[in-house]
């Protein structure tokens, strides 16, 4: 009998992207479970009862949480040709480090660039922007942030690729101008079948965030 793989997740979920990505990078086939927010199913419940969030990936019946806890599972499991993480201990160290430099500075600093306002949103702009570099230095002239293999930090960063127009939008700011290098490496990203199914538009992305903005303001 066939593995059941499950993955309760939202379409706009940078977390739940992540999986996406690494399940198909490893060719394995799952269900994709669409969660209503709003209204989350007793299977979520059930397979995330600490958090109660997406994502969650559900293997043989057993629940697996936290999206980079996820890829690393993804990746030990279902080994094959291609692996994630890098071999050696330290370049596996470096590439989690980074990854949790995404989560913990860049997406929070995000978070606070589409949030905010006037004053406030310049200053975080300011400390977006910065962020950025700091990860385009890190990718320096390399294809992907492990070298010239696809892996564990491209895995964690490529899915904000659809959140950055929104940003743009939001702040009057370029990408492209600030970090050419880093949206030269998104782009060669996209181009991987793997990513360009587990990522949606950025201009659907851009009006679900405008609707969900105008609905908290309205509150």
């Amino acid at each position: 009998m066939a593995e059941e793989v499950m993955l309760l997740d939202f379409w706009t979920s940078p977390f739940g992207m992540r999986v996406r990505i690494a399940l198909r990078e490893k060719g394995v086939d799952f269900d994709l479970r669409e969660e209503d927010l709003s209204n989350k199913s007793p299977l979520l419940l059930e397979m995330n009862p600490v958090h109660k969030q997406i994502p969650v990936l559900v293997h043989s019946g057993k629940p697996v949480s936290e999206s980079l806890v996820m890829v690393q599972y993804i990746d030990e499991t279902w080994g094959g040709q291609s692996p994630l993480l890098p071999s050696d201990p330290y370049e596996r160290a470096r590439a989690r480090f980074w990854a949790d430099y995404v989560d913990k500075k860049m997406y929070s600093v995000g978070r606070m660039v589409w949030l905010s306002t006037g004053e406030a949103q310049e200053a975080a702009k300011k400390e977006y922007i910065e962020c950025l570099k700091v990860l385009e230095g890190e990718l320096g002239d390399k294809a992907y942030f492990g070298g010239e293999r696809f892996g564990y930090v491209d895995v964690s960063l490529i899915p904000f690729n659809s959140f950055f127009y929104s940003l743009e939008e939001s702040a009057n700011f370029s990408i492209a101008k600030e970090c050419p290098k880093l949206l030269a490496w998104a782009e060669r990203c996209m181009q991987r079948e793997s990513v360009a199914k587990s990522l949606p538009d950025r201009y659907k992305v851009h009006n679900f965030l405008l609707e969900l903005k105008k609905k908290r303001q309205a509150q």
